[in-house]
């Protein structure tokens, strides 16, 4: 395939970039100085003539707490984008995967989200992302995919694997036990989203690792993977965070890749094994 990947300068895109051309597509990898996704007519410019089969929307501004200042960045990234991806995309007969969030749900819920619970996002980047789900199944003409992923890691770019790494030679970390989520690591999702885009398979699917743990539990893992002592955690409530968060988190964001399953796609194996292979190759 020929494949267009946007945002490919973060740890999802170029987990994505290298997985297609590792399966010996042909990629054209751009980021924001590159392609701005907010701007109709570099959009079109890039998607109309770039004869490609897929284009993967890896792109989107998720600093969480600065959406909540600048709401107008968020909807124009995360949402007006979506508008201008899948209408050129529809023009051009390209099939679009575009990956969403968990913060599309309040985290209330009792039990994992699946793909046809109603959304209802409480912060600003929750909102912008909802609304890019929204742009998409509007303007694509049915030849979408959208996947809802959760709490990424992966060996590029800025994480809580690579955050905890570099604080390991703490006496002690503090790290949350209220909130609860399916870490996802990007090489892993990565091989998903190319499934998606090669058989051009349109709907909302939830796509993450197995297993459900808290920041806190999921902190243990990281140090005891490295050697370290998982003992040096200390948990804390979401309350008791210094300074305090300026969006809400979904206390409950694990979700259940339903939708997956009864499509006969397969799911991905338990965060611990790529865990493992993350914090050796950012130790090595």
């Amino acid at each position: 395939m020929r494949v267009l990947v946007t945002g490919a300068a973060g740890q999802l895109g170029t987990d994505v970039a290298r997985r297609f051309e590792a399966d010996g597509d042909e990629v054209v990898a751009v980021d924001r100085t590159s392609l701005d996704v907010t701007d109709r007519a570099a959009v079109d410019a890039v998607v109309l003539d770039g004869g490609f089969d897929a284009v993967v929307n890896a792109a989107a501004w998720t600093a969480v707490d600065d959406c909540e200042s600048d709401p107008d960045r968020a909807f124009a990234t995360n949402a007006l984008a979506c508008r201008w991806l899948a209408d050129a995309c529809r023009r051009a007969g390209t099939h679009l995967v575009h990956v969403s969030t968990d913060y599309v749900f309040d985290g209330t819920k009792d039990g994992p989200y699946h793909e046809w619970d109603r959304p209802n996002p409480t912060s600003v980047y929750g909102s912008s992302k909802w609304s890019g789900e929204h742009e998409i199944a509007v303007h694509a003409g049915g030849g979408a995919t959208v996947v809802r992923t959760s709490w990424v890691f992966g060996e590029h770019g800025a994480n809580v694997v690579r955050t905890v790494l570099g604080l390991r030679d703490r006496d002690e970390l503090a790290f949350v036990d209220d909130q609860r989520g399916c870490p996802t690591a990007t090489a892993d999702l990565a091989g998903v989203l190319r499934t998606l885009a090669v058989d051009r398979v349109a709907g909302l699917f939830h796509v993450t690792n197995a297993g459900a743990v808290s920041w806190y539990e999921f902190v243990r893992d990281v140090l005891e993977l490295a050697g370290e002592d998982p003992g040096k955690v200390r948990p804390i409530t979401t309350a008791e965070l210094q300074p305090p968060r300026p969006a809400p988190r979904p206390a409950n964001s694990v979700l259940d890749d339903r939708g997956l399953r009864l499509a006969g796609l397969q799911s991905l194996r338990h965060y611990r094994e790529p865990l493992e292979q993350v914090v050796d190759a950012l130790l090595a």
